[in-house]
């Protein structure tokens, strides 16, 4: 009965059976298997109900999608080109921090790649970087701001370590701090390898004018405030991540629509329907891999393949490189929120075996995944640039395959040197 089961639950997956559906079913099987009362799920459900951290996930949502809607992007770009306009190959560099400061607030590559893209791409063609560099400039960047607050899903694999009771528990405040230094790591060997290939194109250097950054301030004045207000609260203890995320809905709200007026108040019911749809869907997702965690906790799952990875891999370093090519597996095959609730309840307890800190781990983690939306055949960003610049899929490849390789091995150096993450810990 139970191998019938397993077969239809895996023939409906092939099928395309929602995620939730298939996760859900796996803990329903799993406790009728172990004759356990199936109340313990809506239980574990409301569990998640209150969760602190769980409110601020719609509410960074609503504000990302209301900064898509808006044109943030077009200032985001006028404000880093004002202050980094005059040093060398500035466009590149330009590309490289509004894109992971865009990404850090929306919590989408893909926005990232259709809003700045449309804006960059021309610019950097204009100023004569060769186009296949452009292309995979624009492609690469979108995904960088995954590792910087307020990032969606660092604060959902912080929600998901929480639920699991570890003995070494972990902060949103951590998880936060511990981003910044690798995803520094990650702008500047791209901005270097940007240098590298265009030492033979000289572009001209902006100089630098005080007049045009005071007319980009004035521009962006509204929401220059924003990443103070958020993260200087959250660090200052004035309030918690969760009133962090109702303070930047509310401040964005007032901005957007009734300073700058770029959203009208007709199309907010469009706004919110949009990002709760995106932000229920994972929630369902990750309510019913939380059942089914607490399914896995209860067989013993983790500390069984704890000590079956222990007899076949003895030292830390093997771990990690494994590690390493699994998660870059996964990155490429599934997005990066299923990704987080699938996979985190297994890997946390297996990884903290080896001695490995839970915030170094979700930073391999999420680094990993961001790498996945550039590994071919099917990375998300890939197919995002492509049919936003009407590009072949085979042209994207080759423009990111050199970045994807920087990347690599910016990977490899967050995994290995656990310290630039823990650094500020």
């Amino acid at each position: 009965m139970l191998f019938l089961s397993i077969t239809i639950l895996l023939a409906l997956a092939w099928f395309g059976a929602p995620l939730f559906a298939i996760i859900l079913s796996v803990a329903i099987l799993g406790f009728s298997a172990q004759e356990i009362d199936l109340t313990v799920i809506p239980i574990e459900l409301y569990r998640l109900t209150s969760t602190p951290l769980l409110l601020s996930l719609p509410l960074f949502t609503f504000s990302g999608y209301l900064m898509g809607k808006s044109n943030t992007s077009e200032r985001t770009v006028r404000l880093s080109r004002s202050l980094l306009g005059w040093l060398p190959g500035e466009l590149v560099l330009v590309t490289l921090v509004a894109s992971a400061m865009f990404t850090a607030f929306t919590g989408a590559t893909g926005v990232t790649i259709v809003a700045l893209g449309a804006l960059l791409l021309p610019a950097l063609k204009s100023e004569g970087y060769p186009e296949r560099f452009n292309l995979g400039l624009v492609t690469t960047s979108g995904s960088l701001g995954l590792l910087l607050p307020p990032s969606l899903p660092l604060i959902l694999y912080v929600v998901i370590v929480q639920q699991l009771n570890l003995e070494q528990n972990i902060t949103v405040k951590q998880a936060f701090v511990a981003g910044i230094l690798p995803t520094l790591l990650m702008i500047v060997a791209l901005y270097l390898w940007g240098m590298w290939v265009t030492r033979k194109h000289p572009v001209p250097r902006t100089r630098f004018s005080g007049r045009e950054v005071l007319a980009a301030v004035r521009n962006a004045i509204w929401e220059i405030p924003l990443p103070f207000i958020v993260l200087g609260g959250i660090f200052g203890g004035v309030f918690a991540v969760s009133e962090a995320a109702a303070v930047t809905a509310f401040y964005l709200i007032i901005v957007e629509v009734f300073i700058y007026r770029e959203v009208r108040l007709r199309q907010l019911p469009e706004v919110v329907k949009e990002s709760m749809t995106m932000i229920g869907g994972i929630l369902l997702i990750l309510a019913s891999a939380l059942a089914m965690t607490n399914y896995l906790v209860d067989a013993e799952v983790p500390s069984q393949l704890f000590d079956w990875i222990k007899l076949h891999v003895h030292s830390k370093l093997t771990f990690l490189i494994l590690l390493n090519v699994f998660l870059l597996v996964l990155g490429a095959i599934l997005d990066v929120f299923s990704a987080i609730v699938i996979m985190v309840p297994l890997i946390v307890p297996v990884a903290m075996g080896y001695g490995i800190h839970p915030v170094h781990l979700g930073i391999i983690f999420l680094a990993n995944m961001q790498l996945g939306y550039l590994t071919p055949p099917v990375g998300m960003n890939l197919f995002i640039a492509s049919y936003r610049f009407d590009r072949p899929i085979t042209e994207i490849y080759r423009s990111t395959i050199a970045m994807m390789l920087i990347l690599l091995a910016c990977v490899l150096i967050i995994t290995y040197w656990p310290g630039l993450s823990q650094a500020f810990l």
